[in-house]
């Protein structure tokens, strides 16, 4: 298979190297800055560079690797170069505002495409923190129109398999989004919150395993997650309201000084924590 990978950030640089690792496929490059090509290049994480976009119509698959407002101002300018017989697929965290966009530009022009999310990434961007390894054990989620090509699925699970995700997730780009806002943005709102207690200044020398899992995240690029936070703010602003709600009820019950109801909370949040893992575990 032929694959074209066009922008090559931490995402696109990650599906190069590992396309480039694990596989037998051919993967190419193309990216705004020629020097990312040329790093691609000399470090072979590329086998070669897209000069023109024009040639992506000769393609099996191309991968979109841009934040969401490009993914979709690329796609319009370009969408005559994308392949008719092959597949497009995007990488955007968020899926409702990209494919609601992106879909029936696609279908108009004959050209197949399938919105995609990646469950993977760093607190660092740039194909220089690219890493072959990124996708193993990931969830790669995908979000296919009605009338999909199975051939075109058939060709993800494949190399999805070959990239070391460990599945790949079917759902509608309305459940991705809501889901997204719980798994995956809340956290990074929460942990970018934590880090502005003024007690941060005496952290040093009094943290461990509990402060670096907590505060990982808070170190994230500002640009693209507020694109992610405001293309996702309506599930973003539930789960923000929900987790408020939430520690409300440990702030009363230590102003109250009430143990049984601490408890109660603790050993809920222990419970619900130890269901999920036990879920997780049933479905390996």
């Amino acid at each position: 298979m032929k694959i074209a990978v066009v922008g090559m950030g931490l995402i696109g640089g990650s599906f190069c190297r590992a396309v480039k690792a694990k596989t037998a496929h051919k993967v190419y490059g193309w990216n705004r800055s020629r020097a990312v090509i040329r790093e691609a290049l000399a470090e072979e994480a590329i086998d070669g560079e897209v000069r023109e976009l024009s040639e992506l119509r000769g393609f099996d698959l191309v991968i979109l690797g841009f934040h969401p407002e490009l993914t979709i101002s690329f796609a319009k300018e370009h969408i005559d170069c994308f392949p008719q017989g092959g597949l497009t697929v995007d990488t955007c965290g968020v899926k409702e505002s990209v494919v609601s966009e992106l879909q029936p530009l696609f279908d108009r022009a004959g050209r197949p495409f399938i919105g995609t999310h990646p469950m993977a990434g760093r607190e660092f961007s740039g194909f220089q923190y690219s890493l072959a390894s990124l996708y193993e054990g990931a969830s790669w989620i995908v979000t296919p129109p009605a009338d999909v090509n199975p051939t075109h699925m058939a060709m993800l699970r494949r190399l999805a398999a070959e990239l070391g995700f460990s599945r790949l997730v079917e759902t509608d780009p309305r459940t991705h989004d809501a889901t997204i806002a719980y798994t995956s943005q809340v956290a990074h709102v929460l942990s970018n919150a934590y880090v502005k207690s003024p007690t941060l200044q005496n952290e040093s020398g009094f943290s461990a395993g509990s402060f670096k899992d907590l505060s990982r995240v808070a170190k994230l690029n500002a640009g693209m997650w507020t694109e992610l936070f405001m293309m996702n703010r309506e599930a973003l602003a539930f789960e923000i309201e929900t987790l408020i709600e939430n520690l409300k009820s440990y702030d009363a019950a230590l102003k109250a000084g009430d143990r049984a109801e601490l408890f109660r909370l603790l050993k809920e949040g222990n419970d619900l924590k130890e269901w999920s893992i036990d879920r997780e575990a049933r479905r390996t």
